[in-house]
């Protein structure tokens, strides 16, 4: 089961009681407070792992606690510190607060997040002794824990995000050109959770691509399946949206292909516009369902009205796939050469302002 949204409850450890204890040894008739302080209690964190890809774990269970310190005991001995407890989540996991507050991302393998620090232990009556009162017996009680209720929302990570209208043929496409194995059915709303995939760009790359259940009018308002996964794309780097011919209807139609086209931009850019602004490649697909002459049109018609050149394909048959993956391959690099140029020229200022800085006044 996909889950990409859990309400979790956390608990931290609290911290253990100081003590009171006083030193009695032989030939030792005053030997004062040697009463140790109590342990720190368990924090609680929250890791990203790889290998995770669901919040299904906290579907099942929100609560958790971490444990406590251990009091202190006599002869200046401390408590043990409670067992911290570590959370794993999945990569691309958004850590709010109930308000909605961003409070952590968790994109990289590893990466941690405090998210319920432990209580302080308590000090025993060692530290309250004075040159007044050298027989204390005062202490202090542990910390409690910190009690915070957390939403997780996941985000999948991914290079490429398929979008397009239900039953546009984009989990067909994913299984064609990855080692995917999603839902096809020729009914709309056959995906109803992402599904990931690894394209092979060349024997030294590859990309992941993620397919997102269909989108229609009305997405970003929460109808059908969009408002809830138009998410898992906001990550992606580029889109490869899918315009295919009616389920009914004239296929040789161009009204349709152009109404597909600008609703599933329509809803992208009402959703948010991270999302309009991403690169696309535009492909009609099910060109195998078409004649040749009905293809040449809507592509001339596509270049003459829009300005915009889209990409014959078939799923089915493998038309047009290489084509479609060196067009992927090709705008990926340009992204990542940008996003290189981008940090140099960042950094170059950084280094710039810097220098200017240490110049002196010459007053």
């Amino acid at each position: 089961m996909f889950v990409d949204h859990a309400k979790i409850f956390l608990q931290a450890g609290d911290g253990g009681d100081g003590c009171v204890s006083f030193r009695r040894e032989k030939y030792v008739p005053f030997g004062g407070p040697d009463g140790g302080d109590g342990g720190r209690g368990g924090h609680i964190y929250l890791v990203a792992d790889p290998h995770m890809t669901t919040l299904l774990d906290f579907k099942y269970k929100p609560h958790h606690k971490a444990k406590r310190g251990q009091h202190g005991s006599g002869n200046n001995c401390s408590g043990r510190d409670g067992e911290d407890l570590y959370l794993r989540v999945p990569l691309g996991t958004v850590v709010c607060d109930e308000q909605g507050n961003v409070l952590a991302e968790l994109l990289e393998p590893g990466q941690t997040y405090l998210a319920a620090r432990g209580g302080r232990g308590g000090r025993g009556n060692q530290h309250f002794a004075t040159p007044t009162n050298k027989a204390p017996r005062k202490f202090e009680y542990g910390e409690e824990g910190e009690k915070r209720t957390l939403v997780l929302e996941l985000k999948i990570i991914a290079d490429v995000g398929i979008v397009g209208l239900p039953n546009a043929g984009k989990s067909t496409l994913l299984a064609a050109v990855t080692a995917a194995n999603p839902k096809i059915a020729p009914y709309p709303f056959t995906t109803v959770h992402p599904n990931l995939g690894v394209m092979e760009l060349d024997a030294a790359s590859r990309c992941t691509l993620a397919d997102i259940p269909g989108l229609i009018e009305g997405a970003h308002r929460g109808a059908g399946l969009g408002l809830r996964f138009l998410r898992h794309i906001e990550r992606t780097k580029m889109l490869v949206h899918l315009v295919a011919p009616p389920e009914n209807g004239n296929i040789d139609d161009f009204e349709h292909y152009h109404y597909a086209w600008h609703l599933v931009n329509q809803e992208l850019a009402a959703y948010t516009e991270t999302l309009a602004r991403k690169p696309q490649i535009v492909c009609l697909t099910k060109i195998d369902l078409l004649t040749p002459e009905t293809v040449e049109k809507i592509v001339r018609e596509f270049r003459e009205r829009e300005g915009l050149e889209i990409l014959p394909i078939s799923a089915q048959t493998g038309a047009g796939l290489d084509a479609l993956k060196e067009q992927i391959r090709r705008k990926l690099c340009e992204l990542s050469q940008r996003q290189e140029e981008s940090t140099q020229r960042h950094s170059g200022n950084n280094m710039q302002s810097g220098a200017e800085a240490s110049i002196p006044s010459g007053e």
